[in-house]
C-alpha cells in the first residue's frame, strides 16, 4: 500500500486533526453562519456534505454555499456517497461507504488529484482492500455509540493502532467522539477525528466546540509523544 502523493494540503500532515461532517438537514442560511464560525475557531482540515437523501439540487446548492467557506479557510469540502455530485460540484473529493459507488467509479469520475475515502467500519479486511486500491484514506467507526452514525459494531482502539503500524494510509475515527472521550483514539495513532453533533449540538456553540477538540487533541498527541 502507498499514500497518495497527490493529497491536498489539509491532508499532508497526518498528526491528528478535525474533520468535520455537516448535519444530514439543516437550515442552509443559518449554517453558513455556524460554519463559519466553526472554521474561524481553530484547525480543521476537512468538512464532509452529509445530506442524506437530500436531492441532487439542494446539495449542490448546499456545497455552492458552504464550499466556498471551507476553501477560504484552507480546508478541504468533500460530498458524502456522491461522487458524481462531487464532480459536479467541483468538491475536492467524495467519501463513500460500502454500498455506494465504488472506488474506481469515484476515481473515474474525479481524477487522480481527488481525496477518496472508504467507510470500512470496524473491518481489517476491508480496510486492506482499501488501501490497496490507493484510497486516500479509510474510516474506522463507530468509535463509541452514536446518534449520527449508526453503526451495529464498534470499532476498538486496537484497530487504530494496527492500522497505524501496518500502514502510512490515513485514518480517520468516527462515531460518538466528544472532546471529553476523543484523547484515546488520538493516541492510538487516528490522522483524523470526524465529528458532528459533538460540534453542531454543542451546547456552547460550533465555535467552542471546535476550540475544545483542537485543545484536547494536542493534549493527546503530547500525551502520545511522551509514550
Amino acid at each position: 500500500m502507498n499514500s497518495n502523493s497527490s493529497l491536498l494540503g489539509p491532508f499532508e500532515d497526518p498528526e491528528c486533526r478535525l474533520y468535520l461532517v455537516t448535519p444530514s438537514e439543516f437550515n442552509l442560511r443559518e449554517f453558513q453562519a455556524s460554519l463559519n464560525d466553526a472554521m474561524n475557531a481553530g484547525d480543521v482540515a476537512c468538512v464532509q456534505l452529509r445530506m442524506k437523501d437530500a436531492s441532487d439540487d439542494l446539495i449542490l446548492g448546499a456545497a455552492e454555499m458552504l464550499m466556498p467557506i471551507v476553501h477560504d479557510h484552507g480546508a478541504a469540502f468533500l460530498i458524502n456517497d456522491r461522487p458524481d455530485i462531487a464532480a459536479r460540484a467541483g468538491a475536492d473529493g467524495v467519501h463513500i461507504g460500502q454500498k455506494d459507488a465504488s472506488y474506481e467509479e469515484a476515481r473515474s469520475l474525479l481524477g487522480d488529484a481527488a481525496i477518496i475515502g472508504i467507510t470500512c467500519h470496524n473491518s481489517r479486511h476491508l480496510a486492506m482492500i482499501a488501501g490497496e486500491k490507493d484510497a486516500d484514506y479509510v474510516a474506522f467507526g463507530a468509535m463509541y455509540p452514536s446518534t449520527t452514525k449508526q453503526a451495529k459494531t464498534e470499532a476498538s482502539l486496537d484497530l487504530i493502532r494496527w492500522w497505524h503500524e501496518v500502514t502510512v494510509v490515513q485514518c480517520v475515527a468516527i462515531g460518538g467522539l466528544t472532546p471529553e472521550n476523543c484523547s484515546p483514539v488520538v493516541e492510538a495513532g487516528a490522522d483524523f477525528l470526524a465529528v458532528c453533533a459533538a460540534v453542531w449540538s454543542h451546547t456552547g456553540g460550533p465555535a467552542m466546540a471546535v476550540q475544545a477538540f483542537n485543545a484536547a487533541i494536542q493534549q493527546a498527541k503530547q500525551n502520545r509523544a511522551m509514550q
